[in-house]
């Protein structure tokens, strides 16, 4: 998609949700209706990606988490995954410079092992590039489980009780967050999910408590800005009220 189609759809007005999260789900039955192997969805995923992080940068969002590989992708085909690997390392190693100009900070949650050393390195070399920008948060979720997060953050917290440097009986939820991969990072306003699935799928568990879901058909290759406007108009429509009522 060139410049003047992306500039032909307009930043929705009103107020913003502050951090967006998406499952880009979709590739592979992309790929499949047109008698394709599952890697051209990927690779067709990238233009949705790139879409999707220069609008929401251009439109001022705080924060944008996107779901890139999980801990349970390892399952997949070797050649997939192994495509997964290379095709996020590209995937940053062509993009970091234009982010790093528009401003974005680069941040990875996940583990990092058994991440390929080429891999981790370019998500390295994003992260430390982007360190002092203050625009958009990109967050990057590779080899991440909302599980895994939970069971890393207690194993921490376990050590420090241990070692005395908090008591259990101080352990509150802000602490237990502060244990969390990026403990800074808000919770997402807005949840986004392509390709019609109705499930989190291990992701940000802890995080998307009050999250607003917005489940949409339409597969993640071909996802753009105008979908990402269109879930934040049906999110602006929406009464949050994090357990509480409304007053008549």
């Amino acid at each position: 998609m060139g410049d003047k189609g992306e500039k032909a759809v307009l930043k929705p007005e009103g107020q913003l949700p502050y951090h967006v999260a998406i499952i880009m789900d979709g590739n592979g039955r992309w790929a499949s209706r047109r008698n394709l192997p599952r890697v051209a969805g990927h690779k067709q995923g990238e233009e949705a990606i790139t879409d999707v992080i220069r609008a929401s940068s251009e439109w001022g969002l705080g924060a944008l988490t996107l779901f890139a590989f999980s801990t349970e992708n390892w399952n997949r085909p070797d050649n997939e995954v192994k495509f997964l690997m290379s095709f996020n390392r590209n995937l940053l190693n062509s993009r970091v410079q234009e982010f790093h100009e528009r401003n974005i900070r680069i941040r990875h949650l996940g583990r990092r092992e058994p991440i390929p050393p080429s891999t981790l390195q370019a998500i390295d070399n994003a992260v430390e590039m982007t360190r002092n920008n203050t625009g958009l948060s990109l967050n990057i979720a590779f080899n991440y489980g909302g599980r895994a997060e939970i069971v890393d953050a207690v194993r921490k917290l376990c050590g420090d009780v241990k070692e005395g440097k908090i008591s259990p009986e101080d352990i509150d939820e802000e602490t237990f967050r502060s244990y969390l991969y990026i403990p800074d990072l808000p919770d997402p306003d807005l949840l986004i999910r392509t390709a019609g699935e109705m499930r989190i799928s291990n992701f940000l568990i802890w995080e998307l408590a009050y999250t607003e879901i917005y489940m949409t058909e339409t597969l993640w290759p071909d996802f753009r800005r105008q979908h990402l406007a269109e879930a934040i108009r049906e999110y602006q429509s929406r009464e949050r009220r994090f357990g509480s009522i409304r007053e008549e």
